[in-house]
């Protein structure tokens, strides 16, 4: 975690607030209550985007502000300021005050305030750590560099994204705990064109730390490179066949699948209120043997780690599927303490005008015992999907439907050629039952990762092995 001293001066010393007081009043606002805190927050951020041969937009910007929660039983009030100061703060407790009218006070022990954790990250500014000059010549490079590796290439669009937060959570009983954040990401698009045809491809990479790791070339040469791979097996892709067959999943960026058609089902408030598909299955055969699934907030440098969630609690590496049975739920305090059970260091929020909720760090699958190669050979006539696009899920019912972004035709054992239109409709737990082989080459995405959840979006890791489903509906434009 973050010195407190260090974090005290930008939120005190700087502003002018007083921390004594500001104790003296979160005290009192609290008393009585089941739970809250006051969270602090500074952020910085920056994003460059240089498309077709020149730097088309860059920004710079600062915000700051404070989140005021109380908890009573079921209830939450919740206030929130972009001024740090203690009229604005006293403004916002009387808010916090109305979760007493009509509570009728505690009902569940509350969990400890706060614990330790390691440092999983530098603290150190990426905005201050490279001049603006180096950024623009970084992108400048990446797109000279495409354009000559091919002359198909009619466009490159190239982004560069950084920040820099720092979070204070402050307890009524006077425990305060901090965590400074650093977040950056590359991202490279490719459009190809040949006879007419146009097709795109892309490549990203990221996480918490420094920009020098994506200055140096052999860093972006590779997401470059493979921007422009996916584009160009895309000009020789054909129409996807349609129907149910069998489905090889790619290793890494694949995870998103499981991230949205299984990660949403297992957090802990969907499940307290009995809305996900999951509910009440605690302890039962709810996948495959094999199927391991872990929610780990304590990877070092990973975009969806955290020292410290947005409560206070340390993250952890969360059990929620074991050799097929459900184990676990991903947990905030609120939801943890009305279900008798644990917080699993996974309450997050977008910043500090947010409330927190049970959210995803970097939920993966572990490995199995196959080689992708014998995935592949066991399949007589399916699709392998190296990676997945966008999609749609319902949680209640784990439905979801995703885009496959580069996939391929497998005939008679042997991956053949390559698919546009590919789209896999499917239900997530039903598809956890179906799996019948599974990889040992489990990997995490590269750091791309953005999870949408109640309006709110933060960052987070998504990863699995190679993986063999059966019977998986495919959508595609070829019937025949």
């Amino acid at each position: 975690m973050a010195e407190i001293h260090a974090l005290d001066e930008l939120f005190f010393t700087r502003t002018g607030m007083d921390k004594v007081r500001t104790q003296a009043v979160l005290g009192d606002t609290l008393a009585g209550m089941d739970d809250g805190e006051l969270f602090l927050e500074y952020c910085q951020s920056e994003s460059l985007h240089f498309d077709d041969g020149k730097l088309k937009n860059a920004s710079f910007n600062t915000s700051q502000g404070f989140g005021l929660r109380s908890v009573l039983g079921e209830a939450t009030a919740y206030a929130h300021a972009s001024e740090l100061s203690e009229q604005a703060l006293l403004r916002a407790v009387d808010t916090a005050r109305a979760v007493h009218h009509g509570q009728d006070g505690v009902t569940a022990a509350i969990a400890p305030a706060f614990g330790t954790n390691a440092r999983l990250y530098t603290d150190v500014n990426p905005l201050n750590e490279v001049a603006l000059e180096v950024k623009i010549e970084l992108l400048q490079k990446i797109d000279e560099y495409v354009r000559s590796k091919n002359p198909l290439v009619k466009q490159v669009s190239v982004s560069l994204t950084g920040q820099w937060q720092a979070v204070q959570i402050m307890k009524a009983d006077g425990a305060s705990a901090g965590d400074i954040r650093p977040l950056v990401r590359l991202n490279v698009n490719v459009l190809v064109e040949k006879d007419g045809r146009m097709e795109t491809g892309s490549a990203g990479a990221g996480g918490r730390m420094g920009y020098a790791d994506y200055i140096a070339e052999t860093s972006w040469n590779k997401l470059a490179d493979e921007a422009l791979r996916q584009a160009v097996v895309n000009l020789d892709a054909v129409p996807a066949p349609a129907g149910e067959m069998q489905v090889v999943m790619g290793a890494g960026w694949c995870g998103v699948l499981l991230h949205e058609a299984v990660g949403h089902g297992l957090e802990g408030d969907f499940n307290r209120k009995g809305t996900s598909a999951f509910s009440g299955l605690m302890g039962k055969q709810v996948a495959s043997k094999g199927v391991t699934v872990v929610d780990d907030g304590t990877l070092p440098d990973r975009r969806g780690s955290l020292t410290i969630d947005d409560e206070g609690t340390p993250t952890s590496r969360t059990m929620l599927i074991e050799d097929g049975i459900l184990t676990g739920y991903i947990q905030d305090r609120l939801n943890a303490r009305l279900m008798g059970m644990k917080a699993t260091g996974n309450g997050r929020r977008e910043s500090f005008a947010s409330q927190p909720m049970p959210r995803m760090t970097n939920t993966y699958m572990l490995s199995g015992k196959d080689k992708k190669e014998d995935l592949i050979a066991s399949v007589k006539n399916g699709i392998y999907a190296a990676h997945l696009g966008g999609g749609q899920v319902d949680i209640t019912s784990g439905k979801f439907v995703f885009s496959a972004s580069e996939a391929y035709l497998i005939e008679n054992g042997k991956i053949t050629r390559p698919l546009k239109g590919a789209t896999l409709i499917g239900n997530g737990p039903d598809c956890l039952t179906k799996v019948r082989g599974i990889g040992d080459d489990s990997a995490l995405d590269d750091g791309i990762g953005t999870c949408g959840k109640a309006g709110q979006s933060v960052p987070v890791g998504v990863g699995q092995p190679s993986m063999l489903i059966d019977g998986m509906t495919v959508g595609g434009t070829n019937i025949g």
